[in-house]
């Protein structure tokens, strides 16, 4: 079918259709800010599947043979700009005082697992910024809190009895593709630096590959938001620069979910621009240094 028949331009009542769809499929609301930016990645579709209509596109998406379209669609939907240790005041945060109490809790209860999920996560730098500063973490807490066992030889990435699990989702599969792979150009590696890049990676040619044992940390999924199926016991959750994708009320529905998700006395980080304020009563703001997290607050009875 020719092309050349897609609209300029599509109708306010065809725009409202299709966020409707949209908004029940993931929570994401396109307000008349952002109205251009529907506009174009709809007109993009349209061309890649080869039809001159709004319509004929709504009716694939959803069919059951559109579930792969609407997928696509999805994904064309979010912006997925992100970079290793982003937001350095936050990540300090995290790996200098949150990360350091956290260990020294669950010492005291004999657990020795860690479980982080980030959500949101795109091409991988955030999760696996979050593995080497852990990786940082434990080996300079290992120092200062040893524990009675032999090391192994070669001396492991995180050190026994300590067990870590970090959890990588997006919606996109493209994404989670390229997280996996975890190879990174010269550019996407601007902000780590040569201790980092020594430790963690394999130059491979010009670009570099994220090492094995730090891969061997992350575990990428496609998880979906709007869900009620998402992770459970997680110690922090990294949902940064994501919200901003939601309206109020689909905001307040995932910091609930957020709060069911978290152990007790658990950390969620958000986007720098992104606040809980007004959004719920289950957190507390955390605030050191420029760098801001949130902690579930216990209800006591």
């Amino acid at each position: 079918m020719s092309t050349s028949g897609i609209p300029a331009q599509f109708t306010e009542a065809e725009l409202k259709l299709l966020q409707t769809l949209v908004y029940q499929e993931c929570g994401m609301h396109f307000d008349e800010r952002r109205t251009h930016f529907l506009q174009d990645r709809l007109q993009r579709r349209l061309k890649e599947c080869q039809l001159d209509s709004f319509y004929s596109y709504y009716r694939l998406l959803i069919s059951n043979e559109g579930k792969h379209e609407l997928a696509r669609l999805l994904e064309n939907l979010t912006v997925n700009e992100t970079s290793f240790f982003r937001n350095k005041a936050q990540m300090d945060l995290f790996h200098k005082y949150i990360l350091d109490e956290i260990l020294h809790h669950k010492q005291a209860r004999r657990d020795f697992s860690l479980r982080i999920w980030s959500a949101g996560c795109s091409t991988g730098q955030e999760p696996y910024t979050i593995a080497m500063l852990v990786a940082d973490a434990l080996a300079y807490y290992y120092l200062r809190n040893p524990f009675p066992c032999e090391m192994p030889s070669p001396k492991p990435l995180i050190p026994p009895p300590w067990k870590v699990e970090i959890l990588a989702s997006d919606i996109s599969y493209a994404v989670l593709r390229a997280g996996q792979e975890g190879i990174y150009t010269e550019a996407q590696m601007a902000s780590v630096d040569y201790s980092y890049r020594l430790r963690y990676f394999d130059k491979i040619g010009d670009r570099y590959a994220v090492k094995k044992a730090v891969k061997e940390l992350v575990h990428f999924d496609f998880h979906n938001l709007k869900t009620e199926y998402l992770p459970q016991r997680n110690d922090i959750i990294f949902c940064r620069n994501v919200m901003m994708y939601f309206d109020e009320a689909e905001q307040k529905r995932l910091t609930e979910k957020f709060a069911r998700c978290l152990n007790p006395q658990g950390y969620l980080f958000v986007g720098h621009a992104e606040s809980l304020l007004g959004l719920t009563d289950r957190f507390t703001m955390v605030h050191r240094n420029s760098g801001t997290a949130y902690q579930r607050m216990e209800v006591t009875v």
